[in-house]
């Protein structure tokens, strides 16, 4: 089996935004001989770069073309900067990428995220356009913006591009974390605005009704920080792993403790259609053992939601972690 990796070269970024869980401690990156050392000891199908502003690492344009020789498919997500700045050649390497755009107008974007940001973002989307590289907004649903699906998602369609959703996970603060009730509104906005290319967010695959409820963090998916730590997930509360665990275990990474817990339907919810949701979640709110917060059948019981499936599309984070991607 291919994983699908995600790294953060680098938590190094040119913006300072208030919802980011990358740490700000100082600047950490990853080595090339770091990222070979990911590549030799996992079958690694495809890799997302994420966590910080990738293309300023200092070696990135050297990664990318090593990554590229390797058949690896590429993914980067960007605030705008990294994608206007590397060059045409470098772009093409990216099967596709993403840009990070949590409000439907320019007002509330440069408002959130910094002045100039919404331009930014919209001039890397028309390079990608002109260069035949596939674009996603990435949006955080957060309870500041959760009202917006809908605009966000149409904002999507008018540009021509993908949209997809993390919901907000309370890494660093709780400040932007989602109500029950505002979590599902979020997504019957989101869901009724548009057609469904994907979704691996546990409790919304058991509301649809789909096969596979479980996440595929840890299972096929691992995260690679610019600390060079080893986790399940990006969102994941600590680990104990390294790159030289990696190296010694290889693919028996997955037997150990964090990803073992990561992976493991918790008792409470063993008997519960949505298997206990996201892992990471449960884990950042000590609430390991316990349902996701988000479990409808621990709420107001089980309720329809309605959705339209879009055509098939082989989009890099698409089993990433938990997401949602529309069109």
């Amino acid at each position: 089996m291919a994983f699908s990796v995600g790294i953060g070269l680098t938590n190094d970024c040119n913006l300072h935004c208030a919802h980011c869980y990358r740490p700000t401690d100082r600047v950490h990156s990853l080595s090339m001989d770091d990222v070979k050392a990911i590549c030799d000891h996992l079958p690694v199908g495809a890799i997302g770069l994420g966590t910080g502003e990738n293309a300023l690492h200092p070696l990135f344009s050297e990664i990318v073309t090593y990554l590229s020789r390797r058949g690896i498919r590429l993914s980067m997500a960007s605030n705008g900067y990294g994608l206007n700045c590397i060059s045409d050649e470098q772009l093409r390497a990216f099967h596709d990428v993403e840009v990070s755009i949590d409000f439907s107008s320019e007002r509330e974007q440069d408002s959130f995220r910094g002045t100039g940001n919404w331009k930014e973002v919209h001039k890397a989307m028309d390079r990608c356009e002109s260069l035949g590289v596939e674009v996603s907004i990435l949006t955080t649903m957060m309870n500041i913006n959760y009202q917006q699906m809908d605009a966000l998602a149409r904002l999507a369609q008018d540009r021509g591009v993908n949209l997809r959703v993390n919901v907000y996970q309370p890494v660093q603060t709780h400040r932007f974390s989602l109500s029950y009730q505002q979590f599902w509104e979020g997504f019957r906005r989101l869901l009724g605005s548009s057609r469904l290319l994907s979704c691996t967010e546990p409790v919304v695959r058991a509301v649809l009704g789909m096969d596979t409820v479980r996440s595929p963090c840890g299972q096929e998916s691992v995260r690679v920080t610019p600390r060079r730590t080893v986790a399940p997930c990006v969102y994941w509360p600590s680990s104990s792993l390294t790159i030289e665990d990696l190296v010694l275990q290889g693919q028996g990474i997955l037997d150990s403790l964090e990803f073992a817990q990561a992976t493991r339907v918790p008792p409470a919810a063993a008997e519960c259609p949505c298997q206990g949701g996201c892992a990471s979640r449960r884990a950042l709110l000590g609430n390991l053992d316990q349902h996701d917060p988000y479990c409808p059948w621990t709420h107001d019981g089980p309720f329809g939601l309605d959705y339209q499936q879009a055509p098939h599309k082989r989009l890099v984070r698409a089993r990433n972690y938990c997401t949602t991607i529309v069109m």
